[in-house]
């Protein structure tokens, strides 16, 4: 049995290699391209949604599940899957991880899939659409015996 040889790269590289083959887009363009048909996808987790809100009408799918809801061919895919020539934009929390979700998903075939620069800080920074999160639930107040 021969063993697979692995090269070694940091992830600032796996970055960067990402990043080559992707149109990234400001807050502002995925905005525009978004109300003109584009699919944005929202991948953070549920804990970063609950703390800093979300943007309403955003197809929200975390991570761990992107390739599977994206892919027109998987027994998963969500209705917006529709062939690979959707353009799907990606928005993570500060627009590292969407980076390699959007070329993960260009793997796939997917050949216009790309990510937001600086992700939902920056959409938020723009002051574009947010649905703020909702005030935590307060303890009831304990009662004097």
């Amino acid at each position: 049995m021969s063993e697979a040889r692995t090269t070694r790269t940091t992830i600032e590289g796996q970055l960067a290699l990402a990043r080559e083959a992707l149109d990234r887009v400001t807050a502002e363009e995925a905005y525009r391209e978004w109300r003109a048909g584009a699919v944005l996808v929202d991948t953070r987790i549920h804990e970063q949604r609950a703390q800093d809100g979300t943007v309403p009408g955003a197809l929200v799918i975390e991570r761990n599940h992107l390739e599977w809801r994206c892919d027109p061919d998987s027994g998963a895919s969500v209705p917006e899957a529709v062939d690979t020539e959707v353009r799907w934009i990606v928005l993570c929390d500060e627009g590292y991880a969407s980076s390699l979700a959007a070329a993960s998903l260009r793997t796939l075939g997917l050949s216009r899939a790309t990510d937001v620069i600086g992700g939902f800080q920056s959409w938020r920074a723009a002051g574009l659409p947010v649905t703020p999160p909702r005030p935590a639930a307060q303890p009831a107040e304990r009662r004097a015996a």
